[in-house]
């Protein structure tokens, strides 16, 4: 299996796919461009009707008023499906009932291999997500075998985060919800340097 290596700081790769929008039932085209200056989660899956993956997809869409609505996210899901098979799948499997999401179509497996997760012997995608700030940068990649799914939780308190962390200079310390305390590195980072449990308990950052 073939890899690209991590993509964490670098741009994200370009490309262009024909997807099913499930919104509007209409196929359509997206490519980066469609993303550029927002942040945005590009989500690779292992297959169309399988088992694992319609999980994945209904816990993101259900979570769309927090990704996308309260913290301007956009989403795209992708797998190596063709876009016919994407509007079946949508139309049969009943996790998926009202689904919003755009799914992208990557038959070649081009754009997988670009991100590093195309499994090159079986033609489909790892587990694969990743998140990318409005400048274009990938600043989270989370890459897992198709039997288990991710967590959308997870997801949401990173991408909260992230946002923090890229608007105040700030950095957020392990397992950081909004609320709780970060680290002020942009204006105490003397005072910080080999002193960081005199700022913060491990109490508090297990709480």
């Amino acid at each position: 299996m073939e890899q690209n290596g991590v993509l964490v700081l670098k741009p994200m790769p370009e490309f262009k796919m024909e997807a099913y929008d499930a919104a509007s039932g209409h196929y359509t085209e997206v490519s980066s461009e469609n993303y550029k200056g927002k942040w945005t989660v590009i989500c690779f899956y292992p297959a169309d009707f399988t088992f694992v993956c319609p999980t994945e997809i209904a816990a993101m869409n259900a979570s769309m008023n927090e990704i996308h609505d309260r913290l301007g996210c956009e989403v795209l899901a992708v797998s190596t499906d063709t876009k016919f098979s994407h509007k079946r799948f949508v139309e049969t499997e009943p996790l998926l009932k009202d689904l919003k999401l755009t799914i992208a179509s990557d038959p070649t497996g081009e754009v997988s291999r670009k991100f590093g997760v195309l499994i090159e012997d079986l033609g489909i995608a790892l587990r694969g997500r990743f998140l990318v700030n409005p400048d274009g940068i990938v600043m989270a990649q989370e890459v897992q075998a198709p039997p288990v799914g991710r967590s959308v939780k997870e997801f949401i308190r990173q991408i909260e985060a992230h946002q923090h962390a890229h608007k105040t200079g700030e950095v957020c310390p392990a397992g950081w919800r909004p609320g709780k305390k970060t680290l002020p590195v942009n204006t105490d980072v003397e005072a910080l340097t080999g002193r960081v449990g005199d700022y913060i308990t491990i109490e508090e950052i297990m709480s």
